[in-house]
């Protein structure tokens, strides 16, 4: 497959990026996502308040043992010497990347003028650009900057934004095809990347709806972006990165996982989860990525539901590893289409 673009000094393997998803692309699953195919992975999105940064759940976001690198960590916030001192943190902890947040749509985090929000305040989404990288040069440590098309339909005004950021210093931009406005609704429009990526130098990533080998083929060619990078399309089909590169290198698409291939990926995500979060958090937090994993698995109504309910009501690491076991053991898996 053809190499991925260069962020600084740091070259990647390949052009399928991996999305930051709050409580979705933790370690474990990045690392997943990582040996199944993509080039590179940034973390969830982590607060740039430092009265946060003590607690479990940012421990946790911010925990890269045994990733392959390079080490991309995404930060959030409304101050920018706040986000230029959680970047300063952040790479006294091993980042060797810092994305800057100003793509997530969640209410939570618009309310507080963060992420999308702040792409209705140029000035202070530019002051927040320029600190973070003033933060990160000493250090040899590029920045990246992930947005969407703007924050509705009447203010699409990330081209502005994206060349401004090109000028204050940013590496990398990913657009998401979508406008704050939109959150996940409608479909993502790509227009906007491409008319983004002939304005800019720095390499530029299309993000929204990239779902399968034929639509990651069609994005490329017809943005021109150096990369795709892909979200909800591979909760639960973390092999969407193999498929897709066999796709991108030979023209054909790949035959469908094993049965042992899927057993073997999951029991690994489970093992790697569980070491992460411990027995009481990992049980529960380990369900939405079971759930996920059923759409894919097919088997029959009974077999499914059987899992359904053992993933749910399991209390232990123990009880559901051996219900994901059980499940392969005892019933015919043709995959789902």
């Amino acid at each position: 497959m053809t190499a991925g673009p260069a962020i600084g000094p740091y070259v990647l393997s390949n052009r399928l990026f991996v999305a930051p998803m709050a409580g979705v692309t933790d370690r474990p699953f990045r690392r997943l996502c990582k040996r199944l195919g993509a080039g590179y992975a940034v973390s969830e999105m982590i607060t740039s308040r430092p009265e946060l940064r003590d607690s479990l759940k940012t421990a946790r976001r911010a925990n890269h043992e045994g990733e392959v690198g390079p080490i991309a960590v995404q930060i959030a916030g409304t101050d920018p010497e706040m986000m230029a001192e959680a970047a300063r943190y952040n790479i006294d902890r091993g980042a060797q990347i810092i994305d800057i947040n100003m793509g997530c749509p969640a209410k939570k985090v618009c309310n507080r003028w963060a992420g999308s929000a702040l792409m209705q305040d140029e000035a202070r989404a530019l002051a927040i650009i320029e600190a973070v990288v003033a933060a990160c040069e000493p250090h040899g440590v590029p920045v990246t900057l992930k947005m969407r098309t703007g924050w509705c339909a009447q203010v699409k005004n990330a081209p502005v934004l994206a060349r401004a950021a090109e000028s204050a210093g940013v590496r990398l931009l990913t657009i998401h095809g979508r406008t704050r406005e939109q959150g996940y609704r409608g479909q993502a429009e790509h227009e906007t990347v491409a008319a983004i990526k002939a304005s800019v130098r720095i390499p530029v990533v299309a993000n929204g709806d990239i779902d399968s080998p034929q639509e990651a083929l069609r994005v490329l060619r017809t943005t021109g972006v150096d990369a795709v990078m892909i979200g909800r399309a591979a909760q639960g089909r973390p092999w969407l990165f193999r498929d897709i590169g066999h796709y991108l290198a030979t023209g054909r698409l790949p035959a469908p996982p094993t049965r042992a291939e899927l057993r073997t990926w999951m029991l690994e995500h489970l093992h790697d989860h569980y070491d992460l979060y411990g027995e009481h958090s990992g049980v529960r937090s380990a369900r939405k990525h079971l759930l996920w994993y059923l759409r894919s698995l097919g088997g029959s109504a009974m077999a499914q539901q059987r899992l359904r309910d053992a993933v749910l009501t399991a209390e232990t690491c123990a009880a559901q590893l051996a219900a994901v076991q059980g499940f392969f053991d005892d019933f015919d898996l043709p995959l789902a289409a």
